[in-house]
């Protein structure tokens, strides 16, 4: 079940997004990050025990994008559709909150390829984005692949 993140949601997302940011897959999050963005994520939750399994955040940047960020998914329950799920979800709540642009970094470009995305040069991600980006280790030499799409 796809659904808002609540604030009990929000040590099971840290620990997820930990795992992935000690592989260098995705930008780690502080629990104090987490509670003060906790409005941007969506959770995905096992049917069975309610545990959070996958997450993932719009985050709006400016009046017209939003960036798609923090997708994580369990590895026990990778190819089962869930981060389609949780992206859709962010997708449907930019539709209903007046969002046109949508772009997300990644290093999965395969995967929202098939949702729509587009590579785009990351020149032309509003200013806004790169504050996240300097708290990265991987800053300046980024090489995750900029892509967008518009809805």
């Amino acid at each position: 079940m796809i659904k808002k993140a609540t604030i009990n949601h929000v040590r099971e997302i840290h620990s997820i997004l930990s795992l992935y940011s000690q592989k260098g897959i995705l930008l780690g999050r502080s629990l104090s990050e987490l509670y003060d963005q906790l409005r941007d994520f969506v959770v995905s939750l096992d049917a069975d025990d309610n545990s959070v399994v996958g997450t993932c955040s719009l985050h709006i940047c400016w009046e017209d994008i939003a960036e798609i960020r923090s997708l994580a998914v369990k590895e026990v329950y990778a190819g089962r559709g869930i981060g389609k799920r949780l992206v859709s979800a962010c997708i449907d709540e930019a539709l209903q909150i007046g969002i046109k642009r949508l772009f997300v970094l990644t290093y999965v470009p395969d995967f929202f390829s098939n949702l729509g995305f587009h590579s785009v040069d990351k020149s032309v991600l509003p200013h806004k984005v790169w504050s996240d980006c300097i708290n990265c280790i991987k800053f300046p030499g980024c090489d995750e692949e900029a892509m967008m799409m518009k809805i």
